[in-house]
Parts: C-alpha cells; sequence; structure tokens
C-alpha cells in the first residue's frame, strides 16, 4: 500500500498534530465529536435518494491533506487548523480471489482511528432515535428500515469520503461505490444490525463496521450505542471490548456449551434440520441477540451461535473479533469467511465458536453437505 506519508512528508512535517496517549473509550469519544457531526455534503450524491431526511447533499472533490504515522495505542486527534485529512493512504485494482497478506502496524493504526470516527458518528445518530417516534419502512424483502439506519449509514459514508476516499464503501441501506481505479479497500458498513430489537426498544442491536483488504475482513467492530460497549477486533491482535483484551470461554464440548441464535424461524427447510440437531446438543439454546451474541461470544460468556442468511454486511465485522478472542468462525461447510464486491449480496450459514473444539463438534453436528 503506498502510503500518503510517504508521499507529502513535506506537507506533513508542516502541518500541526496533537496526539494523545491510550485513553478511556469516553474521552476519546468526546475529543473526536467534532470530526463525528454530519455535514451537508457527500462525496457520492449519485447513491442519495430522499427518505424524509435533510436531503440536498453535493459533490466535493477530494480534500488535499496527509497522513501521519501513529504507534500501537495512541490515537490522532483533530488537526488545530480543523480542515480534514486524509488518514487512509492509496491503493491498487483489486482483482481475483481473496489473499491473505498482512498490512504494517502503521496502517492498521491508522485504520483503527478511522473506524473509531465512523462508530462513534453512528452512535449519535442512533442513539438520537432510539425509543423515539420515526417512520418504519418495509424493504423488498420485508425487512424494516428506518430514517437511523439511513442517516447513520450517510454519516459513516461521509466521514470515508475524507478520511479514505480512494477506498470502496459497501453498505446495507446504500450498496457498493468504487473509485475509478478501483481499490483493495472495501469498508463495509451495517448501521443498525438487527433493526428490529431497534424499533422495538430492545439494546441488542449494533452498527458494524469492517475493513476488508483483498477479500480478507482484517478490521472489525461491534458497536453498542445504549450499553456503551464495543468490540474492536484487528488482525492479528488480541480483540478489546472498550480497550480491554478479552477471551472467549473453554468450554470443551457441546452438552456444555449456551448457545445463541437471533431467531429459530430464521432457519428453513435443511438449514432448519442442521440447526435442530445441534440445539438438541448443547446446555441451552438462546434467541434473539443479534450482532450482540458475538460480542458476547468473544467476551466469554456464550461459546457457540449459529445462524442462516447472513450478508456480507451481517458478518464480516465479527471475523476480526471473534478470531482476535481465540474463537472460530466460518461458513458451515467450515470454510473461512472471506468476501469480494463481485460476489455480490449472497446469503451464506454462519457458525461461530468459542474454540476448535467447540466448532468442530458444532461442524460434524450440523453436518451440512450443501456448497
Amino acid at each position: 500500500m503506498t502510503s500518503c506519508v510517504s508521499r507529502i512528508s513535506t506537507l506533513c512535517s508542516s502541518s500541526v498534530f496533537s496526539l494523545r496517549g491510550e485513553s478511556s473509550f469516553g474521552e476519546r469519544q468526546a475529543w473526536g465529536s467534532e470530526l463525528c457531526t454530519p455535514s451537508t455534503q457527500f462525496a457520492h450524491p449519485t447513491r442519495i435518494r430522499s427518505f424524509g431526511v435533510e436531503s440536498g447533499f453535493s459533490s466535493r472533490g477530494p480534500v488535499s491533506t496527509c497522513a501521519v504515522s501513529l504507534t500501537r495505542g495512541r490515537h490522532l486527534a483533530p488537526s488545530l487548523s480543523g480542515r480534514p485529512r486524509h488518514i487512509c493512504g492509496s491503493s491498487d485494482l483489486s482483482t481475483g480471489m481473496a489473499v491473505e497478506e498482512t498490512l504494517s502496524d502503521e496502517s492498521m493504526d491508522m485504520f483503527v482511528e478511522v473506524v473509531h470516527k465512523l462508530a462513534d458518528a453512528a452512535r449519535v445518530i442512533t442513539l438520537k432515535y432510539f425509543r423515539s417516534k420515526f417512520q418504519i419502512i418495509d424493504k423488498a424483502d420485508l425487512s424494516p428500515v428506518t430514517i437511523a439506519d439511513r442517516s447513520a449509514e450517510l454519516a459513516m459514508r461521509e466521514l470515508l469520503a475524507e478520511h479514505c476516499p480512494s477506498h470502496s464503501i459497501y453498505g446495507e441501506e446504500w450498496g457498493l461505490t468504487t473509485p475509478e481505479e478501483g481499490s483493495d479497500f472495501v469498508w463495509v458498513l451495517d448501521p443498525i444490525d438487527g433493526t428490529k430489537s431497534f424499533i422495538t426498544g430492545k439494546p441488542v442491536f449494533g452498527t458494524l463496521i469492517a475493513l476488508m483488504y483483498k477479500g480478507v475482513p482484517v478490521l472489525g467492530v461491534i458497536d453498542q450505542p445504549v450499553l456503551q460497549e464495543r468490540w474492536l477486533g484487528i488482525q492479528g491482535r488480541v480483540t478489546t471490548l472498550n480497550g480491554v483484551e478479552i477471551q472467549t470461554r473453554a468450554t470443551t464440548s457441546l452438552k456444555d456449551s449456551y448457545l445463541y441464535t437471533t431467531s429459530p424461524h430464521l432457519f428453513a427447510g435443511d438449514a432448519e434440520e442442521a440447526f435442530i440437531r445441534v440445539r438438541n446438543e448443547v446446555k441451552v439454546p438462546l434467541y434473539g441477540c443479534d450482532c450482540y451474541a458475538y460480542g458476547l461470544l468473544a467476551a466469554g460468556h456464550v461459546d457457540l451461535v449459529i445462524e442462516s442468511g447472513l450478508k456480507p454486511y451481517d458478518y464480516l465485522a465479527l471475523v476480526p473479533v471473534v478470531e482476535g478472542a481465540g474463537g472460530v468462525i466460518t461458513n458451515w461447510n467450515g470454510q473461512k469467511l472471506r468476501w469480494l464486491p463481485e460476489i455480490g449480496e449472497v446469503g451464506i450459514e454462519v457458525v461461530a465458536a468459542a474454540n476448535a473444539t467447540v466448532h468442530e463438534a458444532a461442524l460434524q453436528s450440523l453436518a451440512w453437505t450443501t456448497s
């Protein structure tokens, strides 16, 4: 990856930046809030249509800015000039199959800075609408969507256009936006995973944010705004919950496992039969947690999450979170979860387990042979 640092180091040397050491989540949220206020401009106006909120977004060109390298555990505060800055570097055209590559710590630290800004921005909007009166719209597949979903995604897209204009964006509400030259990097956004929980006042929904690099999820966030809990998963690092490292449970058998799924009614046909086989073997089956269940698994509270029909924006952010805590997450065939934009919005079956032993036992019980 070609970094802004090497390309415009002269400009960076004359800029003034304020660095802070590792602080509490609340402090980071407070000092970063001014960069998380949605403005009235958006870099991809063709993706916008009116849905009852402020319209009239206008296009704008790239912002002339630069990035600085950050050491692990440090955060970049807004520049004193108040001008927006590109945090992310540029990338090459993404083609072919997913390739396992490791990004530098410098790059990952910059991306972590961005993902916190995105989650902060979405949090402000979802909290504004949670347990308030708003219109609920049914999409073509009869799933509900609200002004909160769409506004939160727009706020995140605006920040990405500001800080990572060379990256692609794929969101549940506004689809895929790709630079003309293409990109190895794709930000995958689900502003409110668990909209049904959100509209019924149940605080187990979450904002999901993933960064894909050449088809591999290298960064993932689960943010629960009401409970103020944020899981951060980074490729090659230990997952944290509000800055504290976490680990999955050490359960070794299905008969001792606590299982979560969003709803047993979301399984059908062979998938339903497979799920019932596992459900009948576990200690306690539980329902109704959406993405929050994966956070509970990563934090060591449950052992297994099994779901069917998940779209890319439903599961990609979960991969670094679960794996970084010591868990295993795959499809029901045991294959790693990877995704490229050309694959499209395909629903898949997902199983997440606290460890390899429980994961293998779940796969054997599922006995899933469908490719």
